[in-house]
């Protein structure tokens, strides 16, 4: 298998989504409410110049369940 970028991105992204997902069933477990306490980043920029304006929103909920999904998702894109 040819490893590129794309290819660690479609990895990253997967492993982010399990993680997750997996955050979500494990959310009524309560010894394993530690996996799925979140904190949100948030990135806005937006401009007015007059010609163009523009507003972007960008968020990203990460939760512990998450960050060991991407870090898996690294391994075996490393392993692959």
């Amino acid at each position: 298998m040819k490893k590129n970028n794309l290819t660690l991105i479609v990895f990253l992204i997967v492993g982010l989504l399990a993680g997750t997902i997996l955050a979500r069933l494990l959310a009524d477990v309560p010894w394993l409410s530690f996996l799925t306490k979140s904190a949100e980043i948030r990135w806005e920029p937006k401009a007015d110049l007059q010609v163009v304006r523009y507003d972007l929103k960008f968020a990203v909920t990460l939760n512990l369940a998450s960050i060991l999904g991407l870090a898996g998702a690294f391994w075996i894109y490393r392993k692959v």
